[in-house]
């Protein structure tokens, strides 16, 4: 059975399209009483202008009626041929200066298309054909043929609007949900942490190897970092005037120390400090995280190159691999929450990394540039502060 959303979401979609389709036909059918009523006061005119030429034609006094019909449509495009005289005559419609070839041809095409929209009609007299009379849509008409389109572009934009409220609806609860379970982690991992403290100077006055604590303080440095890290999800993070150079050696040395010896590391960066606004926290996470994929995709095996740049308003800063490389096709949705091509992973690191750069640090993040079995490069671009 179907849950109470998926019912209501179904049933509001289902009444939608009846009330579109509703109005589709309503109007559909006043378009077509609409060109109806024009025909219908086309052959009144005509019957008025037949009656005006056979009035003319037998010196017989022209009703002043006749003339009233006549002279009363100034709304219906149209083009009267005489065919004795072979002349147009046109009525209500706006005509450029031209030469007389050029016009006489211009009213051809217009008799062929007003023909194509309703039937011409004729005036005779004695089974002779006087004229023939050419019409199109009045632009009262004109503008109603449009009217289904706008409308349902009205109705288009309008589900558009609602799609995306919603989906911001559930984006916002989303990032509640992710937001609450990152403090939550930060507030389980204290624990442990505090007692791991403990006991590292428990093991200080067991006069242990002091290479061993030394390792394990760096570990509880590191727990604290990642505390602090998810403790600041779903908070604005303080930035603080910060050399580029210096947090990425910090972040590079200490993934290095931690990782496969099958892993090469190279490090090309600038002599003099490179000054950013940064949270040091959430950029050492953003390092990790870049460095983590690169090792992922590389299969534990492989160069992983990180450069830093300096222009004349921005900070670049390149993370390459020779992994398996990035489709094209995917260099946009990789970013994308929950979007992964690993079999097993949640998708998560590079939304994450997105998020801190451009929503936190105001900077940029982007694949520079991608090959199927050579490699990927990961390029953050961050303003530079002086």
């Amino acid at each position: 059975m179907l849950n109470t959303t998926a019912f209501t979401r179904w049933f509001f979609i289902l009444v939608s399209v009846f009330i579109i389709t509703l109005i589709l036909w309503n109007t559909y059918a006043f378009f077509n009483q609409l060109k109806e009523s024009e025909r219908g006061k086309m052959q009144i005119w005509a019957s008025a202008q037949e009656e005006l030429q056979t009035s003319d034609l037998g010196s017989g006094e022209i009703n002043k009626i006749v003339l009233e019909v006549v002279q009363s449509n100034s709304t219906t495009p149209m083009i009267v041929y005489t065919h004795k005289e072979d002349s147009y005559n046109v009525r209500n419609i706006v005509e450029k200066e031209m030469d007389s070839a050029k016009l006489r041809e211009h009213r051809k095409k217009l008799t062929e298309q007003f023909a194509s929209e309703y039937k011409p009609l004729e005036v005779t007299y004695n089974g002779e054909l006087l004229q023939t009379i050419y019409y199109g849509n009045s632009p009262l008409i004109n503008k109603l043929k449009y009217y289904p389109a706008v409308l349902i572009l009205i109705i288009v934009l309008f589900f558009v609007a609602v799609y995306f409220f919603y989906q911001t609806s559930r984006s916002a609860e989303q990032n509640k949900l992710w937001a609450g379970m990152a403090k939550e982690t930060a507030h389980q991992i204290g624990t442990p942490l505090s007692s791991l403290v403990g006991w590292t100077e428990i093991l200080k006055s067991e006069q242990v190897n002091p290479e061993y604590v030394v390792e394990i303080e760096k570990d509880i440095d590191r727990l604290r970092t990642i505390t602090e890290r998810f403790s600041k999800i779903g908070s604005i993070p303080k930035l603080e005037r910060k050399d580029l150079v210096t947090e990425t050696r910090t972040s590079f040395d200490y993934l290095k120390r931690r990782s496969s010896k099958l892993i090469h590391f190279e490090l090309e960066i600038l002599d003099e400090p490179v000054w950013v606004q940064l949270n040091s926290q959430l950029f050492s996470w953003t390092i990790e995280n870049l460095v983590k994929n690169a090792i992922d995709a590389m299969k534990g095996k492989g160069t992983i190159h990180i450069t830093i740049e300096s222009g004349s308003k921005y900070a670049l800063l390149r993370v390459s691999d020779t992994g398996k490389g990035i489709p094209k096709k995917h260099f946009s949705k990789i970013f994308q929450p929950g979007f992964t091509t690993k079999k097993r992973g949640w998708g998560l690191g590079l939304s994450l990394v997105k998020r801190i750069i451009e929503e936190y640090h105001n900077g940029r993040i982007r694949v520079l540039k991608s090959t199927p079995g050579v490699g990927t490069t990961m390029e953050i671009s961050l303003r530079l502060h002086s």
